[in-house]
């Protein structure tokens, strides 16, 4: 019999010899913006540039293909929610925020276990904070207001720190035409997500 090609692919002891339960999955449901190609190069290059600035950074950088914005967490499940996610598609399928373009000209971190370097801006634009409002009043009014934050500042994450806080600096502006929001599900502690549905955001008139 062979072993395992990697540790913890087998069955898990636990201290008496006996096979432990596997750990259980978590399910991540959000709301997002996600870049198209030229913009989720242009975040990379960014999160280059800032890399080679502190090259001694401890900690990780975010893969650019799970580049994205949130907009509303949905909360962690055991399963994945047939319920919330009919809900999320009502509250998206009635969205009036039209397209926008949003600039992204900050780099900065939040405090944390792990400090989230990211990319932000300076000054919300308006589209994007009524996208954020918009949403949250159609989630709550649809029984999904239990996960919704109270304040909202968009952002980036494009590395996760040991510690580190990054100082609030200028970078060169990185501009994204936001014209969809996606329902993304993911499994807490694996690489990929998953994109559930996409809604197209209403043309801007004039």
């Amino acid at each position: 019999m062979n072993p395992p090609a990697h540790p913890g692919d087998g069955p898990q002891l636990d201290l008496l010899g006996a096979i432990a339960p596997a750990p259980a999955r978590l399910h991540r449901l959000f709301f997002a913006p996600l870049p198209d190609v030229a913009t989720r190069e242009a975040l990379r290059q960014a999160a280059q540039e800032l890399q080679a600035r502190h090259p001694a950074l401890r900690g990780r950088w975010v893969n650019p293909a799970r580049y994205h914005a949130t907009v509303h967490f949905l909360g962690d499940h055991a399963a994945l929610r047939e319920d919330v996610v009919a809900a999320a598609g009502k509250a998206a399928g009635a969205l009036r925020t039209s397209t926008f373009e949003w600039t992204l000209d900050i780099a900065a971190s939040f405090h944390g276990r792990q400090p989230p370097w990211v990319l932000r801006c300076a000054a919300v634009p308006g589209p994007l904070q009524q996208l954020w409002d918009e949403l949250r009043h159609l989630l709550i009014l649809l029984g999904q207001g239990r996960h919704i934050e109270r304040n909202f500042t968009p952002h980036v994450t494009v590395a996760y720190s040991r510690g580190e806080l990054l100082a609030s600096t200028p970078i060169a502006p990185v501009r994204w035409a936001v014209g969809e929001l996606a329902l993304v599900h993911s499994v807490v502690g694996h690489a990929d997500y998953e994109v559930l549905a996409r809604w197209p955001l209403p043309a801007r008139r004039g």
